[in-house]
């Protein structure tokens, strides 16, 4: 009678840890299935909002992603403005490398700006940020080439 018992605790554990590893699988391909950067266009502002269901920072934050075509020699301004919270705005190579960033512009107040030159072509990615373990609000963001590498 004891193997009567011990067979069913035996299956019972094998399923179980059969389907924890089928749902880690899972919810891993979703994940990378999910993460898709926001194209967006340069010269051209955009209204948008950052949630506590974008992209955890693993800092307490949230981030959003936009892609941008980006040649060499340009040389680009980065606008992002929020009355909702402290912003903070990177500009990551194709590679992975922080190009640059910035969490309170010149002007004095918690908004962002970023200049930056770009060396290699490629995409680029723009994050949004909320500062410290906030979850974000409605905010502008604004991608400017100042000057194109065909300009030079």
């Amino acid at each position: 009678m004891a193997k009567v018992l011990l067979f069913p605790s035996y299956a019972a554990i094998l399923l179980t840890a059969t389907l924890t590893t089928i749902g880690v699988q899972s919810e891993v391909n979703a994940q990378h299935v999910m993460y898709s950067p926001i194209p967006l266009r340069t010269n051209n502002e955009i209204s948008d909002g950052l949630t506590d269901r974008d992209i955890p920072t693993g800092e307490g934050g949230f981030s959003r992603d936009y892609l941008v075509r980006l040649q060499a020699e340009d040389q680009v301004v980065i606008d992002l403005t929020s009355d909702e919270f402290d912003t903070v705005v990177k500009l990551i190579a194709t590679d992975g490398l922080v190009v640059g960033e910035n969490d309170d512009g010149p002007d004095g107040t918690t908004n962002s700006l970023l200049f930056a030159r770009i060396t290699e072509t490629g995409n680029y990615t723009v994050r949004v940020l909320a500062f410290g373990q906030t979850s974000g609000g409605n905010f502008n963001l604004k991608v400017t080439r100042l000057r194109q590498a065909e300009d030079m």
